[in-house]
């Protein structure tokens, strides 16, 4: 089943936008591609020998190749992940008991603690390019079905795809606010006065998007809804997906293999 590349409803959500060229991997049943990204997840973060670290990232990298992911835009989420975690890895030598291998002053880094960060660098990058190549390149409606296939709690579901579908509503009340401010004069400082208005502006917010679910809500029920949306997909295992299916598990194979050699 070919991924739809754009969100079908007529809300232009620039999230749902999706700038990569079309790939095998968006031939794959989605449910398929979310089930092996989470295994992949598992047995490379209980994974703690090099090899099978670095054969996991090289695996990963490879799917982000066949996925035909956009190079910059991969990059730049890899970078913002590495940035999140960065001092900790930096702090890790530093803070882990085992034998000395830099002395700087007072402080004193372990080969241990320096094994440990090169681990967990391995293994974020790991996922986070497996994830960006399986599911990165599903659109969050496509996304939701695949949850409700797999018995999602249909709540979460539900919560979902109504964030999707009303994001930008919210984003537009919040520029209208804003473009209000700039209309009497505002302008942000590093002062109370400042604060107060922001701290108004977020409220008035909720409050509106308050109103604005309720107002859904009973155009919803005039439409018959009755706390159930019926989630229509066609959603079928094919031929590649058998093959697609072994290819997975032998490289998972392969990650638990080079684990305990």
């Amino acid at each position: 089943m070919a991924t739809q590349h754009l969100e079908h409803s007529g809300v232009s959500w620039k999230g749902q936008q999706l700038g990569h060229k079309h790939s095998r991997i968006d031939t794959l049943d989605p449910r398929l591609r979310i089930i092996f990204t989470m295994i992949f997840a598992v047995v490379t973060v209980f994974s703690q020998s090099f090899p099978s670290l670095l054969a996991a990232l090289s695996f990963a990298l490879l799917s982000a190749l066949f996925a035909r992911l956009d190079y910059k835009r991969t990059v730049r989420r890899v970078v913002a992940m590495d940035l999140f975690i960065i001092f900790m890895l930096i702090l890790l030598p530093f803070t882990t008991p085992g034998d000395a291998l830099i002395n700087i002053g007072p402080l004193q880094a372990t080969q241990q603690g320096l094994l440990l960060a090169l681990a967990i660098g391995l293994k974020a990058n790991a996922i986070i390019l497996m994830t960006l190549a399986l599911t990165g390149t599903l659109n969050a409606t496509t996304f939701g079905h695949a949850l409700s296939k797999l018995k999602i709690p249909d709540k979460f579901v539900y919560l979902l795809l109504f964030t999707v579908r009303y994001l930008e509503v919210i984003n537009r009340e919040y520029k209208k606010m804003r473009n209000a401010m700039k209309a009497r004069a505002f302008t942000a400082r590093s002062n109370l006065h400042t604060w107060r208005t922001l701290g108004y502006l977020f409220g008035m917010l909720l409050v509106r998007s308050l109103e604005r679910s309720e107002r859904i809500l009973a155009a919803m029920k005039c439409r018959g809804y009755t706390g159930k949306l019926h989630l229509v997909s066609t959603m079928k295992i094919q031929r590649q997906d058998y093959l697609f299916t072994i290819i997975a598990l032998s490289l998972s194979a392969v990650i638990i293999g080079l684990h305990f050699l």
